[in-house]
């Protein structure tokens, strides 16, 4: 009988388990949007538009983000005079990138289209993560480079993982861990994100430093985030390749018998 009960017993408590962990999890998210301005303010917000500057290699690059409901991102970068963009309408993504072709509008692929799917959530993928298809753990607290921190595992529908670190105290993002491919092999990033200030009553991290085993590969700093500003559809759609000129047959000079 003892043996029997006991039997009942374990599914019981790790069901409980699991529902519990699942509400913490809830409970922890709704922390942090509460955090950053609350679920209404964040779900007000219809686009946003930020400069700012990216720091990389000795180099300072501008760059300008652009966001607009429901999935549409773009972003916009001058190097060495040359403009790079890459942008997701919603269906297509797509970039130009002058360095590594000829400077026409091509679609993406792979890792870069997922990348740029991604930010064309406004929201972020934690806000309604269930009807987004993601799945979101509790690993329990960790430390974060001096600071007590949650820990939970976000899997993306695509099934691409994240690591996301909370501050045990304030609920904010404090840290992303993921994984990237190179051409040299599958390697983890940190991106680091501080310097939150507010911008109409919600809260923006100013400052991202992605770190590869410790060494900052690239910092990004935001100057200036403007919310609720137009943005025409146009701007996220790819544009078509110029039309190449026909080749004109080179005329023979007639031939002298």
């Amino acid at each position: 009988m003892i043996r029997k009960s006991l039997t009942l017993i374990l599914p019981l408590t790790l069901l409980l388990c699991m529902q519990a962990s699942a509400q913490t999890v809830d409970e922890l998210i709704k922390k942090n949007i509460d955090a950053k301005g609350g679920v209404q303010k964040l779900r007000a917000i219809k686009s946003i538009k930020a400069t700012a500057k990216i720091t990389q290699g000795g180099l300072e690059i501008p760059i300008t983000l652009q966001q607009r409901r429901p999935h549409m991102a773009r972003m916009d970068m001058t190097l060495q005079g040359k403009s790079m963009v890459a942008a997701y309408d919603g269906e297509t993504g797509w970039k130009i990138d002058p360095f590594q072709g000829s400077g026409d509008p091509e679609k993406m692929a792979g890792d870069e289209l997922k990348d740029i799917q991604e930010q064309s959530d406004l929201d972020g993928p934690l806000m309604d993560y269930k009807e987004k298809g993601h799945t979101v753990e509790l690993m329990g607290k960790e430390d974060v480079e001096g600071t007590p921190a949650y820990k939970l595992k976000l899997t993306l529908k695509n099934g691409d993982v994240r690591n996301v670190y909370f501050d045990a105290e304030n609920f904010l993002e404090l840290k992303v861990n993921s994984k990237r491919k190179t051409p040299g092999g599958e390697i983890e990033v940190d991106q680091f994100l501080g310097n939150y200030k507010p911008v109409d009553g919600v809260l923006f991290a100013f400052s991202i430093d992605t770190k590869v085993k410790g060494q900052t590969v690239s910092q990004i700093t935001l100057e200036k985030v403007e919310l609720g500003v137009a943005i025409e559809d146009s701007l996220f759609k790819m544009p078509a390749k110029p039309q190449e000129k026909p080749k004109t047959e080179e005329k023979k000079p007639p031939v002298v018998e």
